[in-house]
């Protein structure tokens, strides 16, 4: 059992850790010092440690004494591109990064994970895998994939991870089986028509009357072409056209979102703009191209190990703290992609600072509330200690392979 003694010892190791990751922000695929500074860290708990020649994720690997599950946990290491304004001594020291959406917080508790599991490897019936992604951001295509296709889950039976969640108190949690987070694609779309001036419209093909037609007809498609009792949104991020004010405008370029939450849905979209840019394209003279890119997929927790989350939590934190059928959001995380191989489930952690403003994921104001992160630790550590038993193989345990180490709150 781990001893609460050394809640203090850890809580301190992991602020440090968080605080010397968020003065260090790196963007997605250029995590170098992130992935030196954990893998030195995982060596020095005896950690084995695999690293891959192409990119900067890690995985840590913790066999125990005896054969068993693979239990995965995963975390995401890199930072956004955006300028810091929190005046605090571990301010971003890296000027336009900033680790804005929680992934300092996420390394500091896998690694704390890794500490505890690393401690009693010599009990545990089973491995823990730890897998540090890079480019969680880097959407639609993201970092998953690439750490799926390096073959971190070829033995494994489940996987867990979390995010930190400024919406929630500091040390709740919200889950749900199903769909917690959406699918997320991008299009851009190019309207080609024909240069005029301004005054003589007729010789020309505007590009933009065709691109505002589109942008309405959008709309329609979402709020008369869907079912309205599915989750579906598409938002217009940029559109780009026109030379001078006195010239019929040859090309407009729109970039936009797509968010879902079920597959189906999803898979009806790009078919239906394609069909609504035919028309309204010849009706006026124009061409157009879709490109339509198919990004994250719909972050679907599994049954079961969304209750094996709802166990732990309710044992480190009690079950006044679990939020256990919170709402979906239309926010993405390419943590889907591994539950689309493997069962497992991920799960938001409050992090809300005391009476201060609220701030936003993705905001240069965004920090966290620093009290979360053993509370994240001690409940990624009791899921874990869940997951061996259950996925454990064998009928029965023997006395030296007890896996359950409580760790009270």
């Amino acid at each position: 059992m781990w001893d609460q003694r050394n809640n203090s010892d850890l809580a301190q190791q992991l602020v440090s850790w968080r605080r010397n990751f968020h003065r260090n922000p790196e963007v997605s695929w250029e995590e170098k010092r992130t992935s030196e500074i954990i893998v030195d860290a995982l060596r020095d708990m005896g950690v084995e440690v695999q690293t891959f020649p192409n990119h900067f994720g890690i995985c840590g690997i913790i066999r125990g004494k005896n054969p068993g599950p693979v239990v995965v946990f995963r975390t995401d290491m890199d930072a956004l591109p955006i300028t810091e304004a929190n005046d605090v001594p571990y301010r971003s020291s890296n000027e336009g990064v900033m680790h804005a959406c929680g992934h300092d917080g996420h390394m500091a508790i896998a690694l704390g994970v890794a500490k505890l599991f690393s401690s009693y490897r010599k009990k545990l019936a089973g491995t823990i895998k730890i897998v540090f992604q890079p480019a969680e951001e880097a959407a639609p295509s993201g970092g998953a994939a690439v750490m799926i296709k390096e073959g971190v889950l070829d033995d494994a039976d489940v996987i867990f991870g979390l995010h930190l969640w400024p919406d929630l108190p500091c040390g709740h949690i919200g889950v749900r089986p199903g769909p917690l987070m959406a699918a997320s694609d991008r299009f851009t779309i190019k309207i080609l028509g024909q240069g005029a001036h301004a005054g003589q419209p007729q010789n020309g093909v505007d590009s933009i009357t065709i691109a505002s037609d589109v942008i309405q007809g959008l709309g329609h498609i979402m709020s008369r072409q869907i079912d309205p009792l599915e989750t579906a949104t598409m938002s217009i991020g940029t559109i780009q056209g026109g030379e001078r004010y006195n010239v019929i405008a040859r090309k407009v370029v729109i970039d936009g979102t797509v968010r879902t939450l079920g597959e189906n849905v999803r898979k009806e979209i790009p078919s239906k703009m394609k069909r609504l840019l035919d028309g309204m394209c010849a009706s006026q003279g124009g061409e157009y191209t879709l490109d339509y890119q198919y990004g994250y997929p719909v972050l679907n927790n599994w049954a079961e190990p969304t209750e094996m989350v709802i166990d732990a939590a309710k044992q480190i934190a009690g079950a006044g703290t679990i939020h256990g059928n919170v709402k979906p959001v239309l926010a993405s995380e390419d943590f889907g992609r591994y539950l689309t191989n493997i069962p497992g489930a991920y799960f938001w952690l409050g992090c809300a600072k005391d009476g201060e403003v609220h701030h936003s994921l993705h905001s240069p104001n965004f920090d966290i509330n620093e009290d979360a992160l053993l509370v994240g630790t001690q409940i990624m550590y009791q899921i874990g200690s869940i997951a061996l038993t259950k996925y454990n193989k064998k009928e029965k345990l023997e006395d030296d392979e007890v896996v359950i180490h409580t760790v009270a709150n």
